[in-house]
């Protein structure tokens, strides 16, 4: 293949910012999606245009939806909201099947080192207004266990203090520094049978 063809170049870039790929994965994708133009390229371009159209982040929960139809978190029949991190973080805690409630996807985490003020855009306040709303009896904090997921968890239990709702956290089985997304289905488990209540 030619080099410095700017096209190329550009989706090279582009595929090296997606999670777990360097340049040099990035090359290997795009070298086989040249080479599979019909069979790759065509349907996957088609796809990409489609979720760009189609799908987004409800400002509610945080959770994919798409914009012809209600989200599920539209339904206020739940007592339970199970907060994580990301959508990835959900995924896994859905594919256990441990937990078949309601979550709320905060899209991130608060730097420890900043004030609490400086939200950076996490679905902080939707989800105080979701457990006042839906008169909401556990909040279950599934943040990482590291000092931003730390420091989240307790602004969040502070935020929540003057509602009348319990609120608990993963226990046993998540160590110190663990990610939510790479834990495994027993691990999971585990700590969703034994999670502690905040005090």
């Amino acid at each position: 293949m030619q080099k410095n063809i700017p096209e190329v170049e550009e989706l090279i870039k582009l595929i090296s910012k997606l999670p777990g790929l360097g340049p040099k994965s990035a090359k290997r994708i795009v070298l086989k999606l040249i080479n599979n133009r019909e069979e790759l390229v065509k349907p996957l371009a088609s796809k990409l245009a489609q979720v760009y159209k189609n799908i987004l982040r409800c400002k509610i929960c945080g959770n994919l939806k798409s914009i012809n139809s209600n989200c599920t978190c539209s339904n206020n029949n739940y007592d339970q909201i199970c907060v994580v991190e990301n959508i990835a973080d959900m995924w896994a805690i859905e594919s256990t099947g441990i937990y078949k409630g309601h979550f709320h996807i905060l899209g991130g985490t608060l730097p420890s080192f900043e004030h609490k003020n400086n939200k950076n855009g996490l679905l902080v306040d939707s989800l105080l207004n979701r457990v006042k709303k839906n008169s909401v009896k556990e909040v279950i904090f599934a943040l990482s266990t590291t000092t931003e997921g730390a420091t989240t968890t307790h602004y969040l239990q502070d935020s929540l203090k003057d509602i009348e709702v319990k609120t608990t956290k993963l226990a046993q089985g998540m160590s110190v520094g663990s990610e939510v997304e790479f834990l495994d289905d027993g691990t999971l488990f585990s700590a969703f049978k034994n999670r502690t209540k905040l005090d």
